[in-house]
Parts: C-alpha cells; sequence; structure tokens
C-alpha cells in the first residue's frame, strides 16, 4: 500500500511540474495596439496600453481566455488571448552586428542597438535570421529576450 501511495505521488509531482512549466512561454502581440488590464476580465481597467505588433511577452499564468504576461521592461498585466500569437520575435539586449550570412566573417550590413526588437525568419544553431525595419540579414541568438523556438 505505501509503494502504491508513494508512486501515485512521484506520478504526481511530476505532473505538476509539467503543468507550471507549461504555463510559461513566449508569445508576440498580434496587434499594433493592445490593451494590458488590472485582471483577467473586459471588466477590469486598462493599466496601460502597448503599440508595438510584434513585441515579445512571456506569459507566467492563464486563466480561461486571458494571459498574465510579463514584458521586456517588467510591465505586468492581462491581455486577452485573442490579441497574442506564437512567438515570433526577439529583443536583443546588447548592441549587435546584423550580417549578411550566419557567419562572424559575412559582411556586416548594419549596427543594431541595444532594445532593437528583430522580427524571426528561422534560426540555424546559434544564428537567426531576422528583419528590423529596412534590414534583413543575421544576428547570433546570445543576449536575447524572447524564444528562438
Amino acid at each position: 500500500m505505501i509503494k502504491k501511495i508513494a508512486i501515485w505521488c512521484f506520478c504526481l509531482s511530476i505532473l505538476s511540474i509539467q503543468f507550471i512549466s507549461a504555463e510559461e512561454k513566449f508569445l508576440s502581440l498580434k496587434k499594433n495596439k493592445t490593451n494590458v488590464r488590472y485582471g483577467p476580465s473586459i471588466d477590469r481597467s486598462i493599466k496601460y496600453v502597448y503599440r508595438k505588433i510584434n513585441l515579445p511577452v512571456k506569459q507566467i499564468d492563464k486563466k480561461e481566455n486571458w494571459r498574465r504576461v510579463i514584458f521586456f521592461d517588467n510591465n505586468s498585466g492581462w491581455i486577452h488571448w485573442s490579441q497574442l500569437k506564437p512567438s515570433n520575435s526577439i529583443i536583443i539586449l546588447e548592441d549587435k552586428i546584423l550580417y549578411k550570412k550566419p557567419s562572424n566573417f559575412s559582411k556586416p550590413i548594419a549596427k543594431l542597438e541595444k532594445g532593437r526588437l528583430l522580427v524571426l525568419k528561422k534560426c540555424e544553431n546559434i544564428w537567426c535570421n531576422v528583419k528590423t525595419y529596412n534590414y534583413s540579414g543575421w544576428v547570433k541568438t546570445g543576449n536575447i529576450w524572447g524564444s528562438i523556438k
């Protein structure tokens, strides 16, 4: 009997760990104007408004159709799921060089400053093909906010 209880406790602990880790993931803002609310309801007041399509956010909780997210600048709040999409962007946390090809020996295209939003096209190993404003090229993936998966 004790062995069965121990097995059940072990299985429940594994399931709860998977459930907790499933809550946290990166998403991106779907619209150019997104309301962030104090709580998970249309009746809750708007805390602030983000005006940046593709901005990466980290989901830290969910309740029905609402997602609690944290932003790059440590602001947090609730957003309706319809205003979010799978992650397709990153923010660089340090100045980076945008290269023509995924190599340090490739031709540099531009210097990108810390805090720049980059929309992901595809990633390979430690490099991602990105687009930002009028530039397109490859950057190394270290020191970023967002997910490259």
